[in-house]
């Protein structure tokens, strides 16, 4: 079998199984998008998930996004930062992702704010919530991510689109399933409150083993690689 021929494979598995799993919840498939996770993996892998159709691609760090970038312009793809972000690194994230998926407290996103306003651009930034308090883990506690939230709504340049987590990882998927509900119902919460639904319409949630009960929960974007791209290698 051929790298394409594996990746195209694998994408029309996993489009399946999220259309099974939002049906048998009761929503519809084209709620939920998937967001292929390529960090470690070359530009080969890129190009063969999107000559499959693939148009969302997430990367964990700047340097090594930039480069892939830069090496598939002529592709027509979209690129999302979904790992941790160094204040450092904010002037060169803002312009070339579509999203940020990891803004974990007021002082990152009001630089991605200042940075995106200086460059001119309008990324979507998503809070990060931190629902398990894993020491490895980044993210935000519930009470900051509301505040996070809350000030997102005065940004001049950046647009807060919703909210992202990663829970533990189990053996049993079944098992991440009280975290992806806790975000939805945090959603709910804010919504409640008077938040705009247009800055909480994304849930970033679910991963290779989990993303099925992720999407029964209320995902709107389920992050894979390795269900996509095979083992990941350092």
């Amino acid at each position: 079998m051929t790298l394409n021929t594996d990746i195209a494979r694998n994408l029309a598995d996993i489009r399946r199984r999220i259309e099974t799993s939002a049906l048998g919840a009761g929503r519809s498939p084209d709620e939920v998008r998937l967001l292929a996770v390529s960090k470690t993996f070359d530009l080969d892998h890129v190009r063969a998930a999107a000559a499959a159709g693939q148009r969302d691609f997430g990367e964990n760090r700047v340097q090594e996004a930039l480069q892939k970038i830069a090496g598939s312009a002529e592709l027509s793809i979209r690129w999302h930062l979904i790992g941790p972000l160094q204040s450092n690194k904010v002037r060169k994230a803002v312009a070339p992702f579509c999203a940020i998926h990891s803004v974990d407290s007021l002082r990152l996103l009001q630089a991605i704010d200042t940075a995106a306003t200086e460059a001119g651009v309008s990324p979507e930034v998503l809070v990060q919530v931190d629902l398990a308090g894993e020491a490895t883990k980044h993210g935000a506690p519930p009470a900051n991510a509301i505040d996070i939230v809350k000030a997102a709504l005065s940004l001049r340049s950046a647009r807060a689109v919703g909210l992202m987590t990663i829970p533990p990882y189990f053996e049993d998927p079944e098992d991440a399933r009280p975290y992806f509900a806790r975000l939805s119902d945090l959603r709910s919460t804010l919504l409640k409150e008077g938040i705009d639904p247009t800055s909480l319409r994304e849930l970033s949630m679910g991963m290779s083993h989990d993303f099925e009960i992720a999407v029964q929960e209320g995902a709107t974007i389920v992050r894979l690689g390795t269900a996509i791209f095979g083992k990941r290698h350092p």
